[in-house]
């Protein structure tokens, strides 16, 4: 194995990194050697297995958002690669500009004609910046409200892609009308006509994944993350400490785990257990079976109970306890 495979590895990883590379260095002595590979290698092997599966068994939540954050994590444009096909790209809000953040068109689905809408991030600096590390501009959320209005006029599905720590917090974003653009697209995307699936692949915060969050099915990525705050963010305010930010993740529950058990989201797409990034392949194939398996089943659904039950979804998330003395008191 060459050593730019170790480059990215993460602390927690590090037991079972050292151990493959004492394999890896095993193999290839016996390789130059011409020696046959004995019990030494069998047994390191065996204890390879069985401490990748101890660890990934019982990752926190910071060891998940690490995952949820490696630099070679799949992005929107990967997957629409990997599983779609006529893929057309639409650009600009027809007001001000092409939000680098926000890509999108249409494409097939499995032969279907869709409309997909996603926040995209870089994977280098270089990228990063001509996307603005995937934080959309208010220009970003007209042009995916543009798509969305394009799929509805002509009965496209919109699969909308969440991937962002939240919209870009700059002096010109609130000059344009940040806020009013977020919460448009919740108005519009809570009404559309055509089934609507939200997929977070990556980190899903705040209204900056709102804006594209509203959906008849919302899923998941196994070591996706979805919180109302970035960790740091979180950190800042609760403990006036931003390096507190594992301690602030913990209590957010913003895992697919977490967010499942009180129904936030409605399914986990599974990933391999080291994450997205060492199977580019397997990911998309368990995320384009969900995305097909979900379609199928809404699109059976007559557009006003389609709009209906998305009301009744999003109106009954949450929960709430009254204290028996308050309704004692209500009662008096």
């Amino acid at each position: 194995m060459a050593d730019e495979q170790y480059q990215y590895n993460m602390e927690f990883e590090k037991p079972l990194v050292e151990l493959r590379k004492q394999i890896d260095q095993m193999k290839n002595y016996a390789k130059e050697k011409n020696m046959p590979l004995g019990k030494e290698l069998t047994a390191l092997e065996d204890r390879a297995k069985k401490l990748r599966e101890e660890i990934y068994r019982n990752l926190t939540t910071w060891q998940v958002v690490q995952i949820m954050r490696h630099p070679k994590r799949p992005r929107m444009l990967d997957y629409t690669a990997l599983i779609f096909t006529d893929y057309q790209e639409m650009h600009g809000d027809r007001s001000f500009a092409d939000d680098k953040a926000v890509v999108g068109g249409m494409a097939k689905l499995d032969g279907m004609p869709v409309m997909i809408i996603g926040l995209q991030k870089g994977k280098d600096t270089k990228e990063n910046l001509m996307r603005n590390f995937g934080m959309a501009q208010p220009e970003g959320y007209r042009k995916a409200l543009r798509m969305m209005k394009f799929a509805e006029k002509f009965g496209l599905p919109v699969l909308t892609f969440i991937d962002t720590s939240g919209a870009f917090p700059g002096l010109e974003g609130e000059e344009r009308g940040v806020a009013e653009a977020i919460a448009r697209n919740l108005l519009e995307m809570a009404r559309l006509k055509v089934p609507v699936i939200a997929t977070v692949i990556g980190e899903g915060g705040s209204g900056g994944a709102l804006g594209l969050g509203v959906g008849d099915r919302i899923l998941m990525l196994k070591y996706a993350t979805y919180s109302v705050i970035s960790f740091e963010g979180a950190a800042a305010i609760l403990y006036k400490d931003s390096s507190k930010a594992a301690e602030a993740a913990e209590s957010l529950k913003p895992t697919a785990k977490d967010l499942l058990e009180i129904k936030i989201i409605d399914e986990i797409v599974d990933e391999p257990m080291e994450g997205a990034h060492v199977d580019y392949e397997f990911t998309a194939n368990k995320l384009k079976e969900a995305l097909v398996r979900n379609l199928q089943e809404l699109m059976k659904i007559p557009a006003d109970r389609l709009l209906e039950e998305r009301y009744l979804k999003f109106r009954n998330m949450g929960f709430y306890e009254r204290k028996q003395a308050a309704v004692e008191n209500e009662n008096e």
